[in-house]
């Protein structure tokens, strides 16, 4: 997710060059890797590299939350989601692999059309 600034807040908001963020700051990548996220908090700084051309953007660790866990439902209801992705139409045998769209069904159904 990218989040566009105004030309504005860009030139106020605080720019730094890669690998020079002050203690304190991190992306949303290294918050990922902490188990934290930006908590409904905005950027508040950004680091600029290949000559402006890629942006990250920085969140307070201060700030941070703890990633939230999914629930034992929404797991069951994910796991669900994805077998029925790898379960044909035509046959019901629930494959390895996920059953391509463009068929509607598994490689061995499509072989035998």
């Amino acid at each position: 997710m990218t989040i566009t600034y105004p030309a504005d807040i860009a030139e106020e908001f605080p720019t730094y060059p890669f690998r020079m963020a002050p203690d304190g700051l991190a992306t949303r990548r290294q918050l990922h890797a902490a188990g934290l996220r930006p908590g409904g908090h905005d950027a508040v700084a950004q680091i600029l590299w290949r000559r402006g051309k890629r942006v990250a953007y920085l969140y307070r660790l201060d700030l941070a939350a703890p990633k939230r866990t999914a629930t034992p439902a929404q797991r069951e209801a994910i796991a669900k989601a994805l077998r029925a992705r790898r379960t044909c139409r035509h046959c019901g045998v629930v494959k390895p692999y996920y059953i391509p769209r463009r068929y509607g069904c598994c490689l061995d159904c499509l072989g035998g059309q």
